[in-house]
């Protein structure tokens, strides 16, 4: 990992090979998804985790949990969750960890009381077990990374090379998603998320994995693009992958892809010396100029209909009667349950057999503020607060952290309009823990 930029287009064709060979033989897949927890434990105990290879691997995992899922090759839904657990905790055996992080042991005892709660819940008809390992393994995935990053230092090179490993299975899932669906015209009739042009799998989860590339190679192309090779080719995966997460026809991905790479540059042109904020008016043309073509382009291939998508309209242009897709009643009703129970909540898990009872079916939060109150109650409240204040806490004495913002904000909107189906917001808000440096500073000459 630490020469990934020697064979970065090595390293880029091979991934595009996998999805290659996946689309031909399906079956592979889970082959895939075997050998990457066992080929990362041997990488990681070879090297007894020195240069934090737990980082690289779990980074990895978490890229490429959507392809892997898209393409049958998860063992289930918690086995990408689960291995970055493990990895974590390795790296703990390994390394420790920081006695200051106890914030976050705190913030697992605070799930509980919900937990608790919803072990005395006798009904047959419940799966008590699925129901906590499948709203629980999100926030103890998200304590146990930031346990391990927090405050951990790592140079600012090293920690792009840990996105690099997150983004090559995003360039797997996109070849794939050319390779599913070569043609958006044929499949896009209407507004509504697209299951053809997003492999056959979750739109939302599908958008937000691409919009997590998007912003991964747009740092690639701005700050470690160093011939007209690399630009050329970072450029080009910027805009692919800009390009599918679009026409999935889910907003939330690419929304939370805009608003990271605002940040970026925003941090970016505020610690710039006045000769650096100079070039950077190029840098925000040429940004420019990217998302107008791709637009125009993604506006086209979708005959209008992206355009009706994002000013929610449908395919007729009539305005619809909710902004986000049915969220709304789900999250009034979490609301009401808190209102309702505000000590202790309903219950980890139980929010969603509420739901059935209410609306006739199972309905998962899509929103893991409210199902947090909800379920959990008074301690979810501070739960979240934890996890709110703590990183910009972290922050006042780390500011070559320049991916901070973006980080903290992918995993805010992220778990706003997905929750935590994924690992990515829990790791991902993980790192913005990480204390970066540019570059090590000089040691003292002993005379």
């Amino acid at each position: 990992m630490r020469n990934i930029k020697l064979s970065y287009s090595f390293l880029l064709v091979i991934h595009v090979v996998i999805a290659l060979v996946v689309f031909i033989i399906p079956f592979l897949s889970k082959l895939y998804a075997l050998l990457i927890p066992i080929v990362g434990f041997f990488i990681v105990y070879q090297a007894k985790n020195a240069n934090n290879e737990v980082l690289y691997v779990a980074a990895y995992l978490v890229g490429v949990e959507v392809f892997l899922r898209m393409t049958g090759g998860n063992f289930n839904n918690e086995f990408v969750k689960v291995n970055v657990i493990f990895f974590m905790l390795l790296g703990m055996i390994y390394n420790n960890f920081s006695i200051n992080a106890f914030l976050y042991w705190f913030f697992l005892i605070l799930l509980i009381p919900g937990i608790l709660v919803t072990s005395t819940i006798f009904n047959p008809a419940i799966d008590i077990k699925k129901s906590l390992v499948f709203n629980l393994s999100g926030p103890i995935c998200l304590a146990l990374s930031s346990i391990y990053m927090f405050k951990r230092r790592i140079l600012f090179s090293d920690l792009q090379n840990v996105l690099v490993a997150m983004g090559l299975p995003i360039v797997s899932t996109t070849v794939y998603l050319f390779l599913f669906n070569p043609s958006v015209r044929d499949v896009v009739t209407g507004t509504q998320s697209n299951f053809e042009t997003s492999g056959g799998f979750g739109p939302n989860q599908v958008s937000t994995a691409l919009g997590l590339g998007v912003f991964i190679f747009f740092t690639q192309f701005i700050l470690f693009s160093k011939s007209k090779l690399a630009i050329t080719l970072n450029g080009i995966l910027v805009l692919f992958i800009t390009y599918r997460g679009i026409v999935t026809f889910s907003r939330g991905g690419v929304i939370t892809a805009v608003v990271m790479v605002v940040c970026v540059l925003f941090l970016l042109y505020v610690y710039s010396s006045p000769r650096g904020k100079s070039k950077f008016i190029l840098v925000f043309v040429l940004t420019g100029f990217m998302a107008v073509g791709v637009w125009t382009y993604s506006s086209f291939q979708t005959n209008g209909l992206i355009e009706k998508r994002y000013a929610n309209q449908d395919a007729r242009g009539r305005e619809k009667k909710d902004r986000l897709g049915g969220r709304e009643q789900i999250m009034g009703e979490e609301f009401k349950l808190f209102m309702d129970n505000p000590i202790l909540g309903v219950g980890a898990g139980m929010g969603k057999q509420i739901r059935k009872e209410a609306f006739g079916e199972e309905v998962a939060s899509h929103n893991e503020i409210t199902r947090m109150l909800s379920e959990h109650g008074l301690f979810g409240i501070f739960g979240l607060l934890i996890l709110i204040v703590t990183p910009f806490v972290v922050y006042i004495n780390n500011r070559q952290h320049l991916y901070f913002l973006s980080f903290f904000v992918f995993w805010l909107l992220t778990i706003n309009h997905a929750a935590m189906r994924t690992a990515a917001p829990a790791f991902v808000y993980a790192m913005s823990l990480l204390f970066v440096q540019v570059k090590i500073p000089e040691k003292e000459k002993i005379r």
